[in-house]
Order: C-alpha cells, then structure tokens, then sequence
C-alpha cells in the first residue's frame, strides 16, 4: 500500500513538472493567438450554424413553391444553369419551371422526415431531404420515397439552387449525419 502512495506521488510530481515545463516553453503571446485562432474557428462554426438555418428556412420554403406551382420565386432561386434529376429524366431550368407550371408534375405535398445540411466554405451547400413526396404526375396521383439532394451556391447575397435530384429509396432509408 505505501508503494502505490509513493507511485502516486512521484507521478503527480512528474505531472507537476510537466505541466510547469509546458507553460515555460510556450511564449504568453501564443496563447493568446491559439486562443484568438479558436474564436475564429468558434466565429466560422456559429457562421455555419446560421448558414445551414438559412438553408433548411429556404428549402422549405422551395417544396412550398412546388407545391403552390409558383414558378415566380422558383425562377429566382433556380440558378440559370440548374440541372434537375427525375425519376423520368433530367433536364434544366426552363423545362423544370414549365413542368411545375403547366402542372405536368405537381409536386402536392413533400413531407420532409429528415435533413442533413453539409456547409462547404461561406458559399457552397449540399442538403439531403428524406421525403415522401406526394405528387400529381402525367394524370396520376403518385406517393414516392426519395433523398432529394439539393446543391446551392451563394451569389451576391442570394442562395441559388444549382442541382435537385431525386434518388428513389426506401421507406427505411436512413441519412447519415
């Protein structure tokens, strides 16, 4: 028993010196700028919570507008060169906003039952919706299980959505965050 006080004891010695040994080895001022460095990366994660907050804000908002057909704010957050992928084909912005306005798809209702949001940069984002979309297709009333991916990028001030693909899944498909 005393050999294990006497281990313990020499150890938190040894502790002791270390840590006094680390604290003289690092200049003061570099404390303060690992400190410094942290609040920015602290600053760069509290930017990235509040971008991922815009973004799953204006993806709701999007299914909306789907849902709505209102092709208006749809053409202002589609990016003129967006790509959109279907179940039936892909094609670009034009086509897209005629199919929802002439209701050749109308998107009814997407119930959205997860989301994970990936920020790359200030101005770059990827977002996986696991949805169930219910939707009105070539005179059909349809319910289909995707993971919709949806890519934006920022412009000026504005989100611009550059790709919208559905990937057909399972009731049971999980998205890993």
């Amino acid at each position: 028993m005393k050999n294990i006080k006497r281990i313990t004891l020499i150890l938190a010695l040894i502790g002791t010196t270390f840590s006094i040994a680390q604290e003289s080895i690092i200049p003061k001022d570099k404390l303060v700028d690992t400190v410094h460095e942290n609040e920015t990366e602290y600053d760069s994660l509290k930017n990235t919570d509040t971008i991922k907050k815009e973004l799953l804000k204006l993806s709701k908002y999007k299914w909306q507008w789907m849902a709505d057909k209102d092709v208006d704010k749809l053409a202002v957050l589609f990016h003129d060169k967006s790509k959109f992928v279907h179940m039936s084909g892909s094609w670009k912005k034009d086509r897209e906003l005629e199919i929802i306005e002439s209701g050749s798809i109308w998107y009814k209702n997407a119930a959205v039952h997860d989301v994970a949001v990936e920020v790359f940069g200030d101005d770059t984002a990827v977002l996986w919706n696991r949805i169930t979309l219910t939707a009105h297709v070539r005179g059909n009333d349809v319910s289909n299980e995707f993971t919709v991916t949806e890519v934006y990028k920022k412009e000026a001030n504005d989100w611009k959505l550059l790709d919208l693909t559905f990937s057909s899944v399972r009731d049971t498909h999980k998205i890993e965050h």
